[in-house]
């Protein structure tokens, strides 16, 4: 059995990885209902027998998350540390600072990357070396503030500086239009040019698009139907999940990106009779290095029962897999190119559900003409708490270019007047090439994706095979 890595960067990161590792751990408690430490857990859990320094099989003596965080102001870490989490962190998994990074790539990229670089490479060292079969890191970040767009993006670089035959999958939160942090077009696009250089595969999940999951929930709720209602002390709408304190807005949000990756990590925690290595991701759904973007959708969009509505029939799940609705960006992928597609489903499905949906679903989906065959799949055998079964796709589809293009329209706007561009220039080692290489960097991205796009008309059905005589 192979073991994997959580790095969170920033405040994001870790309110996104706080709610992972709380839902993980329902997830086990109630599929290994005997309390022994087995290979599924081992996976993401290290069990640590405080008095012997020793926990390799046997009862579970205390579990300590395989995770490092990271964050340069201490207010969300230290609220994991006073909640329902504390036990599952110790000191050598963490690292604060006091000040922040003031919404500032720069600061955390490059103020704070410097400062604690040794610390961060010792942390990741640690982590690893408590592993047996180091397969993945996947690394949680928001792409508009500073800590996670600058810090978590040199995270990355050196992960893969340090461990460079481990797959790195990066989950970046990216800020909706109306975000209120002013420069998040800025720090976004510096951290794209990170992501396309350094990242093996990454998930973006748009703030806008979360919300209007959100929303969608809380009409079930509000509306209508007898029993199409939240409960009240539902996951969905409850804070308390892993930190104290009242509900935030964004405590839902997280919540659903939580749930992508219970999805993402399914087949490395649990059996299945067709489980996916996380290195198979990368390997079947990156034909090119850079458009390494895989759109995520899910279905059902909620865990733990937490809507009281009737469950999705099972071809139905797969058609809402397709469906912009259940996308975690705002995008129409039916109307763009897929160049892969992964479909990772849990419960009691058959091998023979999963080839007859994708028959049925492949002649109304736009496959480039070298990869009709371009399908990954996997079947984990233990469905989410309160569900039957649940689908996560993965679509690498050029659907992303116009998320893309409307961030760099908002960098062009900021960058054209050259506003708040000496908050920037005021940071060591910071000059003003690196913006123009990042939006260079961005813009040959969107034209790939550009390319692509335009063989869309032109696709060619695939030359007749030799057929064999038998």
């Amino acid at each position: 059995m192979t073991q994997s890595v959580v790095v969170q960067v920033g405040q994001c990161g870790n309110q996104v990885g706080c709610r992972f590792w709380d839902l993980a751990l329902r997830e086990h408690a109630h599929v290994n209902k005997n309390g022994l430490y087995d290979e599924a857990l081992g996976s993401f859990f290290r069990n640590v027998d405080s008095r012997t320094s020793c926990g390799r099989g046997g009862r579970i003596q205390q579990l300590k998350a395989r995770a490092v965080l990271v964050d340069m102001e201490e207010g969300v870490v230290n609220e994991i540390l006073q909640g329902p989490l504390r036990e599952v962190f110790d000191s050598t998994q963490l690292l604060t600072d006091v000040s922040g990074s003031g919404n500032n790539w720069a600061v955390g990229h490059l103020t704070y990357g410097l400062a604690y670089r040794e610390q961060i490479v010792d942390k990741l060292r640690r982590a690893a070396e408590h592993c047996d079969c180091l397969q993945g890191f996947f690394i949680i970040h928001s792409m508009g503030g500073g800590t996670g767009s600058g810090l978590g993006t040199r995270v990355l670089s050196l992960l893969e500086e340090e461990f460079p035959s481990v797959s790195r999958i990066v989950t970046a939160i990216y800020p909706s239009t109306e975000d209120d942090v002013i420069t998040s077009p800025y720090n976004s696009v510096l951290a794209m040019r990170e992501l396309s250089e350094h990242a093996d595969c990454v998930l973006p999940v748009e703030n806008q698009s979360l919300l209007d999951i959100v929303n969608k929930i809380k009409v079930m709720a509000d509306g209508a139907k007898p029993g199409s209602v939240i409960k009240r002390d539902s996951t969905i709408i409850s804070g308390q999940g892993g930190l104290t304190g009242p509900e935030k807005p964004f405590d839902a949000m997280n919540n659903i990106v939580a749930n992508l990756l219970l999805n993402i990590t399914s087949s490395a925690r649990f059996e299945g009779s067709l489980n996916t290595d996380l290195n198979e991701i990368a390997m079947n759904l990156v034909p090119f290095p850079r458009l390494h973007y895989l759109v995520p959708s899910l279905t059902p969009l909620y865990t733990l029962a937490d809507v009281s509505v009737p469950s999705r029939r099972l071809d139905q799940m797969f058609s809402d897999a397709f469906n912009k609705d259940h996308q975690l960006i705002r995008a129409d992928p039916k109307h763009s190119l897929y160049l892969a597609c992964a479909l990772m489903v849990r419960g009691n499905v058959q091998v023979s559900d999963l080839r007859r949906n994708i028959e049925r679903l492949r002649p109304t989906l736009p496959f480039v003409s070298w990869n009709q065959e371009g399908w990954k799949t996997g079947l984990c055998s233990v469905p989410p708490v309160g569900h039957s079964h649940s689908l996560l796709a993965l679509a690498n589809n050029t659907c992303v270019k116009p998320t893309f293009i409307e961030l760099r329209e908002r960098f062009n706007k900021l960058y054209r007047k050259k506003a708040h561009l000496h908050h920037y220039l005021h940071v060591e080692g910071m000059e003003q090439s690196l913006f123009s290489e990042a939006v260079a960097s961005l813009s040959s991205l969107i034209d790939e994706y550009q390319l692509l796009d335009a063989s869309k008309g032109r696709l060619t059905p695939d030359a007749a095979r030799l057929s064999i005589a038998t």
